[in-house]
C-alpha cells in the first residue's frame, strides 16, 4: 500500500515536472521573441534619433543661412512711388502673371 502511494506520488510529480518543462520552453520562446522585438525597437529608436539630429542640424544650417543672407545681402526694392503691383485674379504670383499699373 505504501508502494502504491509512492508510485502515485511519483506519477503526479512526473506530470508536474513535464508541465513545468513545457512552461519553461514556452517562456523561452516568448523571451526570444521579446528580445528580438526589443532589439528591433531599439534600432528603430536609434534611427529616429539620428534622423531628428540630422533634421535639427539642417534646420539650424538653414536658419543660419537665412540670417546670414539677410545680414550680408539685403534685398532692396526699387522705389514704387509711380508704380503699384497687383496680383492677377487667378492668385498666381509668378513674375509672368504680375502686372503693373501706372497711377
Amino acid at each position: 500500500e505504501k508502494n502504491l502511494k509512492l508510485e502515485e506520488k511519483i506519477t503526479v510529480l512526473q506530470q508536474q515536472n513535464e508541465e513545468l518543462r513545457a512552461r519553461i520552453e514556452q517562456n523561452t520562446v516568448i523571451t526570444r521573441q521579446l528580445s528580438e522585438e526589443n532589439a528591433n525597437l531599439q534600432e528603430y529608436v536609434e534611427k529616429e534619433v539620428e534622423e531628428k539630429k540630422k533634421l535639427s542640424r539642417t534646420n539650424e544650417e538653414l536658419l543660419w543661412k537665412l540670417q546670414e543672407g539677410d545680414a550680408v545681402s539685403p534685398v532692396k526694392l526699387p522705389p514704387t512711388s509711380s508704380t503699384s503691383f497687383y496680383r492677377c485674379s487667378s492668385g498666381n504670383t509668378s513674375p509672368a502673371k504680375v502686372r503693373t499699373l501706372r497711377r
